[in-house]
């Protein structure tokens, strides 16, 4: 019995500081990544790509996680591979995002890419308004033959509650309205 005493805290400590390790030396990805039959992200992906209206913008890594995109809700740039993100607004207030698991989707034989965006939760504080929520985009589209543009249709399925100096507006949404929009996003010259 006596042993047991003695070797139990033992165990516990070093159990304790494997763990601590093994933990700090893990990175989170927030991103999923699928190609359809296997195989490898392609490498005409790799890069940014910037839509023609709506200022949505995707960084693709030669993995085919998203290093960084501008998303639409207070038209900021966040890293889906953080959890969290707090941003200075350029005319006062802040806006912080948590972020949700996204995922790219690859189909080599249709060239059909499809990119979900999750913000689970947001808030943005302005100096005259509050607006709050969560969503969830998807786009949905085939790239060209020439590999420069990826024509997605956009899915969106917010939940946006606004507050004013004394009122509080929910925005509703019906889930039937979509596509809201078809995107051309187009790719983005190198920059060194």
């Amino acid at each position: 019995m006596k042993r047991f005493i003695i070797i139990l805290p033992i165990i516990c400590v070093i159990l304790l500081v494997f763990s601590s390790c093994q933990n700090s030396s893990k990175t989170y990805s927030g991103v999923d990544v699928i190609i359809e039959g296997g195989g490898q992200f392609p490498e005409f992906l790799v890069g940014g790509w910037k839509s023609d209206k709506y200022n949505w913008e995707f960084v693709f890594e030669p993995d085919g996680t998203i290093s960084s995109a501008m998303i639409d809700t207070g038209l900021v740039r966040v890293n889906p591979n953080e959890k969290f993100a707090t941003i200075q607004l350029r005319d006062e207030g802040k806006a912080d995002y948590q972020l949700g698991r996204w995922t790219v989707q690859y189909s080599p034989d249709e060239r059909e890419l499809m990119v979900e965006v999750v913000i689970k939760h947001f808030y943005i504080d302005k100096i005259s308004f509050v607006l709050e929520g969560k969503s969830r985009d998807w786009f949905l589209g085939n790239v060209s033959d020439d590999l420069q543009t990826w024509r997605a249709d956009w899915y969106t399925f917010p939940e946006y509650i606004a507050m004013g100096q004394e009122q509080k507006l929910e925005f509703p949404f019906d889930p039937n309205n979509n596509p809201i929009s078809t995107l051309i996003f187009t790719k983005q010259a190198e920059t060194k």
